[in-house]
């Protein structure tokens, strides 16, 4: 055997990298959110420790410095710690929207009823922890926190799921996912309706043709990711002029991403076929038949993915890995004072995680599954529905995030000690009652 002969089925295969990449994109996201959430803690820790440190007067000015552009008259700036809670976080939330969408399309909630109980535990989530809050709360300084309880953490949650390996089941993983992420959906409507300004309709237009062009844009056949860059950080700054929340803008760009690919597979090996059937291609650089044959084949390898695929797996490490840690570090940082403890914004806030998060979960689903709008698979007990009822008390990212626009300076850090304790609270409690679940209950329940 030649060595031709030895070499051609490494030449014919792409390399392995590149195919764990295209395969398994659920399982993908998971790993990319477990290690995420490692990075979130230690760079939660890291903020922690700076704000208590004697450099803490030094680590909050850096958040506070002013960025931006002046052009005349017209000045365009705002503190650094807005710029990465208003422009990067609106990368999280589109690249949440893209894996909402690609469920529904293409993953799991592809079914409707199955889809129906993620929705339904989500809103019971949202739902039930606000009315806990919102009772303790009532006709104080803290009341308009309510929105800060209704969130879940992603990255956290499934972190947490990945130290109990095979003891639990891939469809808790694929219900904690969803839950989470519907939540994280909800949680940025609350933001656009109860903590946005007062609307300037002239830039909600403008926002509005943004978003028709960007549609138009697609329907005519327009494929380069620049250009709808440029249009969506335009209909971004429409938004944020318009008094609405300038976040909404990723959610919206999310859900509008096409989720089909434009290639399908029999025209993609069609067009590899005559490269195959063309061995001979040089080097030239001349304008040949051969040539356009290669860039049609690099075209079709691209395209047989969706826009939406190839979106996630570009933006998804880099909101991982990046921006939320940075977002950790701008916002997780407080001053520990030992009055906060029974300030009562904190135990408010540790009440609608640590009590309503899992009531709310667990009553919604029983109604759905009751109701027969939802179905449950075989293997998610409600065991471990409660204990992952539980960990959807760790509201860290988003409960900071609305934490921000909801209280003032009096207030924020009794709120972040609230979200702290909360989420280290519902991260034990959820963990112990799965970790001590015998196997015979993560098997099947009755």
């Amino acid at each position: 055997m030649t060595t031709e002969q030895q070499e051609a089925p490494e030449t014919t295969q792409l390399p392995r990298e590149l195919v764990h990449r295209l395969k398994q994109p659920f399982v993908r996201f998971l790993h990319i959110e477990s290690a995420a959430g490692a990075m979130l803690l230690l760079f939660t820790i890291a903020a922690l420790v700076l704000s208590n440190s004697p450099w803490a007067d030094a680590f909050e000015h850096i958040w506070e410095t002013s960025i931006g552009l002046k052009i005349g008259t017209l000045e365009f700036a705002r503190a650094l710690r807005e710029w990465i809670n208003d422009g990067l976080m609106t990368l999280f939330f589109f690249v949440v929207a893209l894996e909402l969408k690609r469920e529904l399309v293409l993953g799991e909630l592809h079914n409707p009823r199955m889809a129906a109980l993620s929705i339904s535990a989500a809103l019971g989530g949202m739902l039930a922890p606000a009315l806990i809050y919102l009772a303790l709360q009532s006709g104080q300084p803290g009341e308009p926190g309510w929105g800060t309880v209704m969130a879940t953490d992603t990255a956290f949650v499934i972190g947490c799921l990945a130290l109990l390996g095979s003891r639990i089941p891939l469809s808790l993983r694929v219900f904690m996912l969803s839950l989470a992420i519907v939540d994280d959906i909800g949680a940025i409507l609350v933001v656009a309706i109860g903590y946005s300004g007062d609307l300037v309709w002239g830039f909600l237009a403008l926002a509005v043709l943004g978003l028709i062009i960007i549609r138009a844009m697609a329907m005519l056949g327009f494929r380069g990711f620049p250009l709808y860059f440029v249009m969506g950080g335009l209909t971004w700054l429409a938004v944020d002029a318009s008094g609405i929340h300038a976040t909404v803008t990723g959610v919206i760009l999310g859900l509008m991403t096409p989720a089909r690919r434009w290639v399908s597979a029999e025209r993609l090996y069609a067009i590899l076929g005559q490269v195959v059937a063309h061995p001979g291609i040089t080097q030239s650089s001349a304008d040949t038949a051969d040539r356009h044959t290669l860039q049609a084949a690099e075209v079709a390898a691209r395209e047989t993915l969706s826009p939406l695929e190839r979106l996630e797996m570009w933006l998804h490490p880099w909101v991982g890995f990046f921006i939320m840690p940075l977002f950790a570090l701008a916002n997780a940082g407080l001053t520990l004072n030992f009055s906060d403890f029974g300030s009562s914004v904190t135990l408010a806030i540790v009440a609608g995680f640590v009590i309503g998060k899992p009531l709310g979960i667990l009553l919604f689903s029983w109604l759905a599954l009751r109701t027969r709008i939802a179905t449950r698979p075989p293997d998610l007990s409600w065991q471990l529905m409660v204990g992952g009822s539980f960990l959807a008390g760790i509201g860290f990212t988003m409960a900071l995030f609305i934490a921000n626009m909801a209280f003032d300076k009096t207030l924020i850090d009794s709120a972040k000690l609230g979200i702290v304790i909360a989420s280290l609270c519902s991260a034990a409690v959820g963990l112990t009652v799965l970790m001590c679940l015998p196997a015979r209950a993560v098997a099947k329940d009755q």
